[in-house]
C-alpha cells in the first residue's frame, strides 16, 4: 500500500519500476465523499492519476485499490468510481464495509447488505476487473485477493517463461 506522493509523478514512476508486482493504492471512496474521508491533501483524481502513471509506467504491472462502503455513497457514484477506476486500467478492487474505529472519526451511515456487496462484485467482474473482492469484512489487505495476485503474477511469469523458450 502506497501514498499517492501528493501526485508527484517521478515519485510514482520511482517506485512502480523498482520491481513490484502490485502497485496498491486506496481511493477510498466516492468522489463526492472524498472531502470528508480523506486528508485533504488527497483526492479522488489525484489518487486515480497515481493508479494511472503507475500502470503506464509499468504496464505490466497490476494496480489495485479499495473503497470503503458504508460512508453515505450512492449506488450509482460506487459503480461511477468503478468505471473511473477501469477507463486507467486498474485490474483489482476490493469493497469492504467502513467501521468507525472510534467516536473522533465519521459515523457510519449504513451497514450495507451482503446482496450489495455481491451486487458491485458482480457489476466490477463485468467492468472487467481481474479481481474484486466484496464483503463487509474485506479490508485493502484482503488476503484472497493477495493470493490470487500472487497465483495470476507466478502463471504470467511461467507462460512468459514458456513462451521465450519457443521462440
Amino acid at each position: 500500500m502506497v501514498s499517492d506522493f501528493q501526485g508527484d509523478p517521478n515519485s510514482v514512476k520511482t517506485l512502480a519500476t523498482s520491481g513490484l508486482d502490485v502497485y496498491a493504492h486506496n481511493v477510498e471512496t466516492v468522489e463526492r465523499l472524498q472531502k470528508y474521508v480523506r486528508d485533504n491533501r488527497a483526492s479522488y483524481w489525484q489518487s486515480i492519476g497515481t493508479l494511472e502513471h503507475a500502470k503506464k509506467v509499468k504496464p505490466e504491472l497490476y494496480t489495485k485499490t479499495s473503497i470503503m462502503l458504508g460512508l453515505g455513497e450512492t449506488d450509482e457514484e460506487v459503480i461511477q468510481t468503478m468505471k473511473d477506476l477501469r477507463s486507467v486500467d486498474v485490474d483489482v478492487v476490493t469493497f469492504g464495509q467502513y467501521l468507525r474505529p472510534t467516536e473522533n472519526h465519521l459515523s457510519v451511515v449504513e451497514y450495507v447488505t451482503p446482496e450489495k456487496f455481491e451486487h458491485f462484485k458482480k457489476v466490477g467482474e463485468e467492468l472487467g476487473f481481474k479481481y474484486v473482492a466484496s464483503g463487509p469484512l474485506v479490508r485493502s489487505s484482503y488476503k484472497a485477493g493477495e493470493f490470487y495476485l500472487t497465483h495470476m503474477i507466478n502463471k504470467e511469469r511461467k507462460e512468459g517463461k514458456e513462451k521465450k523458450e519457443d521462440e
